[in-house]
């Protein structure tokens, strides 16, 4: 089974064709591909292109616990660049369906920048999903470990929780982000990012990923918590949101759809060895 290695901003991800598995992937074997130690390592599996009548191109997101996610951007941006180094895509725009929607994507001359229209940020509860009744999830509070934690929701295709602090710690991001990606009022579990507001266009986060767990860098975290930031009025609307692992940066419109953009990098190509999966 030969499979690619990318990364995005220290967010690595393992890309694998369907046809060299037969259109399957198992849990056992997501879990033993991206284990750090007894595999290849990655923070997930971009399991695509797939045949879909709703974009050019389409994708499966696998985390590494074998969980499926909706979206991912950096993942987005790395398959971007996967498609343009096998020759099935230029530098024009072209579209990718994945379980949390349809995506227009453009890799930049060289394969190095891709952009990527994320879609439309929300706050409604019934659409994240959030428990309580229907509203814009905004300044909330959540109680972990005696601490008392404010706190936005917001969706981009998945569910995301931006806790608001004065400076993003890793330490917290680690601490707290497993107790709150598992809170109840998150039916379908949360990713969760640490947010600190640097200056009206500039933010930090460290982010807790919902099925990874501590991560360098995400896309779609990036995401919501720029839409937090200037939905609450922090930030404008074009914003560098900077991670541990580098920077992406945003443009939100009117109606908070968001353009991201942000580097990729090849890491490796390879065969898995059959013994991996014994």
């Amino acid at each position: 089974m030969k499979f690619y290695k990318y990364h995005g901003l220290g967010n690595d991800y393992i890309v694998i064709d369907p046809e060299e598995t037969g259109g399957k992937l198992s849990e056992s074997q997501i879990r033993k591909i991206c284990h750090r130690n007894f595999g290849v390592g990655s923070d997930g599996i971009l399991f695509g292109p797939l045949e879909t009548n709703e974009g050019d191109f389409g994708l499966r997101i696998f985390n590494p616990d074998g969980s499926e996610a909706e979206k991912s951007g950096n993942g987005l941006r790395i398959f971007s660049r996967y498609l343009l180094d096998i020759g099935r895509v230029g530098t024009e725009v072209f579209s990718i369906f994945t379980k949390g929607g349809v995506v227009n994507s453009r890799v930049h001359e060289g394969g190095q920048i891709v952009t990527v229209e994320m879609g439309k940020v929300r706050f409604d509860s019934r659409i994240i999903p959030v428990e309580g009744p229907a509203r814009e999830v905004l300044n909330e509070t959540v109680h972990v470990d005696k601490e008392e934690l404010v706190f936005c929701a917001a969706t981009v295709g998945n569910p995301h929780c931006i806790i608001l602090r004065e400076k993003a710690l890793a330490e917290e991001a680690k601490k707290w982000g497993p107790k709150i990606e598992v809170d109840p009022r998150f039916p379908n579990k949360t990713n969760v990012q640490f947010m600190e507001i640097i200056d009206r266009s500039n933010i930090r986060i460290e982010i807790w990923e919902r099925g990874a767990g501590y991560t360098l860098a995400s896309g779609s975290s990036s995401t919501a918590a720029g839409a937090v930031a200037y939905r609450l009025g922090l930030c404008e609307k074009e914003i560098n949101v900077h991670m541990p692992g580098g920077e992406i940066a945003l443009i939100i419109d009117d109606d908070f759809s968001i353009i991201m953009t942000g580097p990729v990098a090849k890491i490796a190509e390879g065969i898995f060895a059959d013994e991996l999966f014994d």
